[in-house]
């Protein structure tokens, strides 16, 4: 802390200990925490009035007051934003002075120090790496001050430190959707963009659990392109893959928002839809119906143009706490019982 010598009114300067960066470093989880700490001990090792980190903003031009400790008439609000190139930060870093106590000689063509009426002046960058220039970490008064060359190497030693936290904190964000990214990718069928098998059991799951309590049942559609295999020898796997893709968007778009679209592999897809599409008509009838007609139809696949009769659709209901395999087998013989009725009526 400081503390007013009475025989000289000077002010004493207290120096940070190693047990006082040691308890900060252990207990910050994030740059708020470090920092905050950090001014605290930075204001009694240098006595200026404002303490404060900045964050620069290069393309926009602009600096912001991001963290700031006031403790004095001179007050630096957080949130401030000043234009870069008036700021005494830009002047500092360019010039290579860490520290001035004749700020209005020596820069006085800077507007924002003159209307906070700074005189004395240290700063520090901060940077992410060895290159990127983060901001800056400064101390300012309005007073003429001496600062010991020990208070300039603790500035330093703080920018640093907030520097490789920002960083870390970095790393950590960039690893946390990288891992959302790859958990995506992992459920997500990579052609056609819908869930893929894995999905489709969790989502199964879930559908046959909340069977209990819904207001109507869960039904599952298993469906099989027919003729997929012609297509393929007919026109070639990328137009395969075109109209699995093709296939794909048409029930998305055609099916309710809610309802669960996945690929199952190769020509086959699954539905999963709680409650009826149709009230007119018994909800597996009208669901394997409303799959039928958004299937069936002319497709245009860049130069390949064929008319595609309909793929076969069994539709069967989930019960409640049924097994995930046993349901898909039965909507499987479902959907080849529908292909037998289908070949029967050609």
């Amino acid at each position: 802390m400081q503390t007013p010598d009475a025989a000289r009114g000077t002010t004493t300067l207290r120096a940070p200990s190693l047990g006082d960066l040691a308890d900060i470093l252990s207990s910050a989880d994030s740059t708020e925490s470090l920092v905050r700490p950090l001014l605290a001990l930075l204001h009694d090792a240098t006595g200026m009035e404002s303490v404060y980190l900045t964050s620069i903003d290069i393309r926009a031009g602009t600096q912001s007051v991001d963290f700031a400790l006031n403790r004095g008439a001179m007050q630096i609000p957080e949130g401030i934003t000043v234009p870069w190139k008036d700021t005494l930060c830009r002047r500092a870093i360019e010039e290579g002075r860490e520290f001035t106590n004749d700020v209005p000689e020596r820069w006085g063509d800077s507007q924002a120090a003159r209307e906070m009426g700074i005189v004395s002046y240290l700063s520090t960058p901060v940077r992410i790496g060895d290159e990127e220039l983060y901001g800056t970490l400064c101390a300012a008064s309005a007073s003429k001050c001496d600062m010991p060359v020990g208070s300039r190497r603790l500035l330093y030693l703080f920018g640093k430190l907030i520097g490789r936290q920002i960083e870390h904190e970095r790393l950590l964000s960039y690893l946390r959707r990288e891992n959302s990214q790859l958990s995506e990718e992992s459920l997500t069928d990579p052609l056609t963009g819908l869930a893929n098998r894995r999905a489709l059991m969790e989502h199964l799951g879930r559908c046959v659990a909340s069977t209990r309590h819904a207001d109507s049942p869960v039904l599952m559609a298993f469906i099989d392109l027919d003729g997929f295999k012609a297509i393929n020898d007919a026109h070639g796997h990328d137009a395969g893959d075109r109209f699995l893709i093709e296939v794909a968007l048409r029930l998305r778009e055609g099916l309710r928002e809610r309802d669960v679209v996945a690929r199952h592999g190769g020509d086959e897809f699954v539905v999963l839809t709680a409650g009826a599409h149709d009230p007119e008509v018994p909800a597996a009838d009208a669901l394997r119906e409303r799959i039928e007609s958004l299937i069936a139809g002319d497709y245009v696949l860049g130069q390949v143009r064929f008319h595609y009769p309909g793929a076969s659709v069994g539709v069967v209901p989930c019960p409640p706490g049924g097994d995930r395999d046993a349901l898909l087998a039965e909507a499987d013989a479902a959907m080849y019982a529908r292909k037998r009725e289908r070949r029967a009526r050609a």
